[in-house]
């Protein structure tokens, strides 16, 4: 049933892929790599029209490795339900891919002396979204691979209390809990997240996605209020004049669920991405090796960071 479902979807969507670009393009593209992936280990077989998208096939890179005579080895099948996850992961963040583009509608929030700039919009239902653009100073490699390690990311993010991978999905794709800590100052209060997060790459940029999720083996928790994240994206771009630099855009897009008003959730949600990509830039100037401890700043309000991963992803 699976690989007729992949087929839907991949018809239902070509219509929209010939008329897709930028960010949203790339994301698709690296999306297609994937499943030319699957297709190769006898996953799931992709209809004749990936080829006008330029998603190559694994037929095409077989041949490649029986001409170059290198040996090939099948990692091992994904499950069905491990599959699903890698969907949600790829829906997400295409969804969130979505908002960024959309160029209208978008007001800037606040502005950072740093270089940092927030934008918000209102989506419909009324929900507010919220766009953080930056410079880091390091390349996306380095930057995914400290985001990407979301069991350690409380070493150095006081807003986090914990992150506990439930569910690996290929190397790309894992389910996630999270637990924010109690900080003084922090306007939302503690909360957990049930999580997917995902990654792509395209070329040279890195995309992560994520979207709250539900299982049943993993209901929400006494004691906290469980909400919900995404779609929400991270994309990671380095400067074309600048090698060693990255350009950051995060997506923020929260239910936080609870009695809070609005109001309060709109102020804290743009104040913790400001904090959150201070935490990061504290934690890259240490260097990839840097063994961390969770320093809680008494004054200062902190919430998640994105899914992304994904969950994020956060």
């Amino acid at each position: 049933m699976l690989p007729a479902v992949v087929k839907l979807c991949c018809g239902i969507s070509y219509p929209h892929l010939r008329t897709m670009a930028g960010l949203q393009r790339r994301a698709i593209a690296a999306i297609g790599q994937e499943l030319a992936h699957m297709q190769r280990n006898g996953q799931t077989q992709l209809p004749t029209w990936t080829s006008h998208v330029g998603w190559q096939t694994g037929t095409a890179q077989h041949q490649h490795s029986e001409s170059s005579r290198r040996e090939v080895v099948n990692p091992v099948p994904l499950k069905e339900e491990e599959l699903l996850y890698i969907r949600r992961g790829h829906e997400a963040l295409t969804k969130a891919l979505d908002i960024v583009e959309d160029k209208n509608g978008w007001k800037t929030e606040l502005t950072e002396e740093n270089g940092d700039v927030i934008y918000s919009k209102v989506l419909s239902g009324d929900r507010k979204v919220f766009r953080l653009e930056t410079v880091l100073d390091a390349t996306p490699e380095e930057i995914h691979h400290i985001l990407w390690k979301v069991e350690e990311m409380h070493q150095w993010n006081p807003s986090i209390k914990n992150i506990k991978v439930l569910k690996q999905a290929g190397p790309e794709t894992m389910v996630t809990h999270e637990v924010s800590a109690e900080t003084a100052g922090n306007l939302i209060g503690q909360r957990d997240f049930l999580s997917v997060r995902h990654f792509s790459r395209q070329e040279s940029c890195i995309y992560l996605g994520g979207a709250a999720t539900h299982l049943e083996s993993f209901p929400p928790q006494k004691g906290f209020v469980r909400a919900e994240d995404g779609p929400t994206c991270i994309v990671i771009e380095p400067l074309a004049d600048d090698t060693g630099r990255s350009h950051f855009t995060w997506l923020l897009n929260m239910d936080v669920k609870g009695w809070l008003p609005k109001s309060i959730v709109n102020q804290a949600l743009p104040r913790a991405q400001v904090d959150f990509t201070r935490c990061l830039r504290r934690r890259l100037a240490e260097g990839p090796t840097q063994r961390h401890t969770n320093h809680h700043a008494p004054t200062v309000s902190r919430a998640r960071q994105p899914p992304h991963t994904l969950s994020d992803t956060h």
